[in-house]
């Protein structure tokens, strides 16, 4: 499916929020960096409800150590300030996505080590700063599950 990246979050219900959301599409989530909360922090567990043991969760040390535990994929980091859209990428299973801290977003020398084509941004209202973290993950997994077809989506009968 897809992988998730967050870049050290700092607030356990984002994360909790993009453990339920890996779970439900089944994207694997990783956690990269120091994180600004012990992962046993009550508002991580409530945010993502009694969907923990249905993700695929790591944490890695750095991104590096991430991407090597990935292996080969298509990174693509979503920031505010991103060269095109997101619904512009043609995504393709097995995509990676990068998502900076809430607090900050992901280091300026990080970026700059990434090719341009790569970095994405969601639209929003020219006065807005920037979306909620886990809501932005929840854009971008969902559009790109939805290029892919939904894959091993289940569809409930109708009555």
């Amino acid at each position: 499916m897809f992988n998730v990246l967050l870049f050290e979050p700092q607030i356990p219900p984002n994360t909790g929020n993009s453990i339920r959301l890996c779970a439900n599409t089944g994207a694997h989530l990783h956690l990269v960096g120091r994180l600004g909360f012990d992962l046993s922090a009550p508002q991580l567990r409530r945010a993502g409800l009694d969907y923990h043991d249905l993700a695929r969760v790591s944490v890695h040390a750095d991104l590096a150590a991430c991407l090597a535990a990935i292996g080969p994929t298509r990174l693509f980091v979503i920031e505010t300030d991103g060269a095109r859209a997101y619904a512009e990428a043609r995504f393709q299973t097995g995509d990676s996505f990068l998502f900076g801290r809430e607090t900050s977003g992901l280091p300026a020398d990080l970026i700059a080590r990434l090719p341009t084509h790569e970095r994405l941004r969601i639209p929003m209202r020219a006065s807005n700063r920037s979306l909620n973290l886990s809501n932005a993950v929840a854009v971008v997994v969902y559009e790109a599950w939805r290029q892919t077809g939904f894959a091993q989506s289940v569809h409930p009968q109708s009555p």
